[in-house]
């Protein structure tokens, strides 16, 4: 009879495990933003309100780019300690197809900066995903910035070779 009891308990306590809820991160991203982009640059970033320690955010920064153009971006976040503020996990550039490149992390802790370089890009629209988790109950913020330049044709290349030529011969004519 023992055996029966200690069977109905262990049974009647793992049911109730199993109903109990379990502690989520809250998604406290923001709805995907534009980047206002000048001659190919533009800034981006976010700002998350005060008691959200635990709470994960994936933010989307949405731009369109011209054929053949180069990117390269950085975003940080900055904090008191390591254990305040964000900490940002990611900086990733997709298109419609997914990712196109992942980002590189630079420096964790206090201050947190990742960066992101791809070559080539075909026109079209494209978007920087930062993600993160917040680290502490206090309000915490990250800022970035995007460049982009067109590729160097091969003609480029050539014509600066031959300017290079040209300087050389008339120093060297100047010489003599």
């Amino acid at each position: 009879m023992a055996i029966k009891k200690n069977l109905i308990a262990a049974l009647t306590l793992a049911c109730a495990s199993l109903g109990a809820p379990a502690a989520y991160a809250d998604d406290i991203s923001s709805s995907p933003a534009a980047i206002v982009l000048t001659d190919g640059a533009g800034f981006f970033g976010d700002a998350f309100a005060m008691s959200n320690m635990g709470n994960t955010f994936s933010d989307h920064f949405t731009f369109s780019m011209a054929d053949g153009m180069n990117l390269d971006a950085i975003v940080s976040s900055i904090a008191r300690g390591a254990g305040d503020g964000m900490h940002i996990s990611g900086l990733d550039v997709y298109d419609a197809g997914g990712l196109v490149q992942a980002g590189t992390m630079l420096h964790d802790g206090t201050i947190d900066v990742w960066t992101v370089s791809t070559s080539g890009l075909a026109a079209g629209d494209y978007w920087l995903q930062v993600s993160g988790t917040m680290n502490s109950d206090g309000a915490s913020a990250f800022g970035g910035a995007i460049a982009m330049a067109p590729v160097p044709e091969p003609a480029t290349y050539a014509l600066l070779l031959a300017g290079l030529g040209v300087v050389g011969v008339v120093g060297r004519r100047r010489k003599s």
